[in-house]
């Protein structure tokens, strides 16, 4: 339990604090902050904590990257549904990096093929809608010695 509080402060240091206006508690918050809108300088801590691509990125919010690019230069409140996906994301990637104990073990499983997947690389899976959750699942059998 102590371990998630932790994962939700630090969506503050990904996000930057001045992006996000209220505290998380729990995943249900990801909504109501998502509804007050988070600015698209979000996207850019994400990148930058996560050391990601803009390509990458914008598959994952759903965007083209020249959306993703004249958001980012527009500095606008991403959508609703981008900002619950951005939250997601940035949530499954703490939690991935406690599973693995470090960032650089975290990534290079997203880009394994799983066979709890269907030999499908969980990076794909994050990308469609539902698939975050299927990642989480398999990374709480990961945590708890199951094998995936």
């Amino acid at each position: 339990m102590e371990k998630t509080i932790d994962r939700y402060q630090k969506l503050h240091e990904v996000m930057g604090k001045e992006n996000l206006k209220d505290r998380v508690d729990s995943p249900f918050d990801f909504i109501s902050l998502a509804n007050k809108g988070i600015n698209s300088n979000a996207v850019i801590h994400f990148i930058d904590y996560f050391n990601l691509s803009k390509n990458f990125t914008a598959t994952l919010l759903n965007l083209s990257e020249p959306t993703l690019y004249r958001l980012l230069k527009s500095k606008q409140d991403l959508k609703r549904n981008s900002s619950v996906q951005l939250l997601e994301a940035a949530d499954l990637f703490l939690y991935g990096i406690e599973v693995f104990e470090s960032k650089e073990n975290f990534f290079k499983w997203l880009h394994l093929p799983n066979t709890s997947l269907g030999d499908i690389e969980p990076q794909e899976l994050i990308e469609i809608p539902g698939g975050i959750s299927k990642v989480r699942d398999i990374l709480g059998r990961i945590e708890h010695g199951v094998y995936s």
